[in-house]
Parts: structure tokens; sequence; C-alpha cells
């Protein structure tokens, strides 16, 4: 298990398109300032590659001028999301329930320190086939494009599981702000928030972040 303190991921809302753009890099430049914000998940619509990377390059300074890393997700987009991810200034790329041999293929491509996340691990050999295709980190928890999501307890589970274990860096990603304590105890390097904890006019960074510094202090 990790000493290390954890630090925050943000997901964004699945399908952002262009007109969700200026609220979006708001939200972000507002998250990033009140938290300990890692990296930003940029979870995007399909659509031809040049309008995407368009996008990416209106949201990603928001959260890179804080120092978090940009990757870019994008359920359903048949183009090239590497070359989507590096023409638009991120920094990598993220890809839940990879299909075989496509997060290795993706570790191949992605040189020059840029990140490969994976999430979609519902079951451990799928997390370790991740781990061993040299992924940067695993994701457990969080949305998927259809709405569905892990049960809570089986988050805190693997990501339990993961730390005590493996080296690789995982996420663990909370949906409301009572799962927060427990999957911090849990040793992950991140904490993963979905979009309702850091967006919108009930969000509260600041006072995620102190759950977070509580939680480290008392584990």
């Amino acid at each position: 298990m990790s000493n290390a303190r954890t630090r925050l991921a943000l997901l964004t809302p699945h399908r952002v398109e262009a007109g969700d753009a200026d609220a979006l890099a708001a939200a972000l430049t507002a998250a990033c300032a009140a938290g300990d914000v890692a990296a930003v998940i940029l979870r995007l619509a399909p659509s031809d590659e040049r309008s995407l990377v368009n996008l990416v390059k209106q949201l990603a300074p928001a959260a890179q001028g804080t120092g978090a890393a940009v990757l870019v997700a994008c359920t359903g987009f048949a183009g090239d999301l590497v070359s989507v991810s590096a023409r638009g200034g991120a920094d990598g790329v993220h890809l839940d329930k990879a299909k075989d041999g496509a997060l290795a293929e993706l570790r191949g491509r992605l040189d020059d320190g840029r990140i490969l996340g994976a999430g979609g691990h519902e079951q451990k050999h799928a997390a370790m086939e991740a781990g061993e295709a040299g992924v940067d980190y695993v994701m457990f928890g969080g949305l998927y494009a259809d709405g569905i999501a892990p049960e809570a307890a089986t988050v805190l589970d693997r990501a339990t599981w993961w730390t005590e274990i493996f080296e690789t860096p995982c996420i663990a990603v909370a949906h409301e702000s009572g799962e927060i304590a427990a999957l911090v105890a849990t040793g992950a390097e991140f904490l993963g928030l979905e979009s309702a904890l850091w967006m919108g006019d009930e969000a509260d960074v600041a006072a995620i972040q102190a759950i977070v510094t509580a939680a480290e202090t008392a584990s």
C-alpha cells in the first residue's frame, strides 16, 4: 500500500461536445484551483478527428495550466485516438473495457512519456492484463458511456486488492462524497471524482480535498 498522498482525478461527463467547451473549461479551472488535481479524463463524444482535436485544444489548457495531466477518452470513436491526443496537446489517452491487444498496441505508440490509462475492470484478471500491457494506471469505478457504473462496494474491494499487491498506480472513483474516505484509506494513488462531485452549483472541491486530507491523516 502506498504511503504517498492521494491526489484527485477529474472525470468529465460522457459525450462532451464543442458546445460544452466554455462551461466545462470554466469548471475545470475552478476545480483545479480548489484541489490537488493530478489528472483530468476528457470523455468526448465521437466526431471527426479534426473536431476532436480542436475540442481538446479548447479544454486541455484549463487543467494543464495548474500542472494536471489531460487524458482523452472517446467511446465509440473509430479513428486514431493517439493522434487526437497528440495533435490536441493532451498528455495521453484513456480506454475503458479495452479489446484484446488494444492496450498493448496503444502502449507501443504512446512514447516520450505520454500516458496510457485503462478502466472498466470489474474482473480482477482484466485489471491484471491491463497492468501487464504496461498501462500507467488502472481505474476502478466510474460511469461508462451507457450510464452504468460498478457498485461502490466492488470499487472499494478492487482498489483495496490492487494497492496491496501491485505497483502500477490506480484511480478509485467516487460518485458520492460519502465514498471518499474509504477509498482514500485503500492507499489508492488517485481519487477519481465523477462529474457531479466537481461540476455544478453544489460542487465543492475544497471540501472534498479536506475529506481526503483528513482520511490520509487518520490512516
